[in-house]
């Protein structure tokens, strides 16, 4: 079973978001003072895509007991 579109999304939204940050990081060493809105950007995509990973999992959940509830529904007729 591949992943889910959530979970995609949310994967590469922390790698990218990681990345940022490492990017702003770099920055501040070079003295470029771009660096504090790159870190910004690299925190807000890392929660972003954290609080998306979070999701397609609930979603798995949630998925899966509503399946499950058909089938007993389904058994009991």
């Amino acid at each position: 079973m591949g992943m889910n579109k959530y979970l995609q999304r949310g994967l590469i939204t922390v790698c990218l978001g990681i990345a940022l940050c490492v990017l702003g990081l770099f920055l501040r060493q070079q003295e470029m003072d771009i660096y504090k809105w790159v870190l910004v950007a690299g925190v807000v995509g890392f929660g972003v895509g954290f609080l998306t990973i979070i999701y397609s999992l609930i979603r798995k959940i949630e998925r899966q007991s509503i399946l499950e509830e058909r089938r007993e529904r389904q058994h009991d007729e």
